[in-house]
């Protein structure tokens, strides 16, 4: 097995390591955190997402962990409005319907807030008059967006999404824009 290095990605960082697209662009990018020659992101985590990244050396290991068929579980903590009710997290369980297909069940707690959860930077935007909840997904496969969708299927806007688990990786003990071997 190759280099594995497990990333606590913030908010607003780009999962790549240029941003070609947009040159003098002042978006974030992994080579301000990562300079480790020959690894790259396993799968992706998009701008407005936090949490593990997982990036190595090895082809094939990064094929197995963002590929969907090979259904590596991801766990994910969701900040999202309001706070649904047992039938909204069942429609989850079972599969909800996207414009991309209907997605596998997922598996879906309420969770108190993560203890010792850093601050997102920006803020995430509070309502006094919406309260917010959390929950703990975990999806096998990797459809773009995926929880994002799925939680704003059954009405509930996801707020804040930090990944916590790939595969047997997690997120313990590292630190936010820190990284370590995995």
């Amino acid at each position: 097995m190759g280099k594995i290095i497990l990333f606590n990605k913030p908010f607003g960082v780009l999962s790549q390591f240029t941003d070609a697209g947009t040159v003098g662009s002042a978006r974030r990018t992994l080579s301000e955190f990562i300079d480790v020659p020959g690894v790259y992101a396993a799968g992706r985590l998009d701008k407005d997402s936090e949490g593990l990244l997982v990036l190595t050396d090895d082809g094939r290991l990064q094929h197995k962990i963002s590929d969907p068929k090979h259904k590596t579980s991801k766990t994910y903590w969701v900040q999202v409005e309001s706070e649904p009710g047992d039938e909204k997290l069942d429609e989850l369980r079972k599969g909800v319907l996207l414009r991309d297909g209907r997605t596998l069940p997922a598996e879906v707690n309420r969770i108190i807030e993560p203890p010792n959860l850093w601050r997102r930077n920006p803020a995430v935007r509070y309502r006094k008059t919406v309260r917010d909840s959390w929950l703990e997904i975990t999806i096998s496969e990797g459809k773009n967006r995926q929880v994002r969708r799925m939680t704003a299927a059954i009405g509930f806007p996801t707020l804040r999404l930090i990944r916590y688990r790939v595969g047997e990786w997690t997120l313990d003990g590292i630190e936010l824009g820190k990284w370590r071997e995995g």
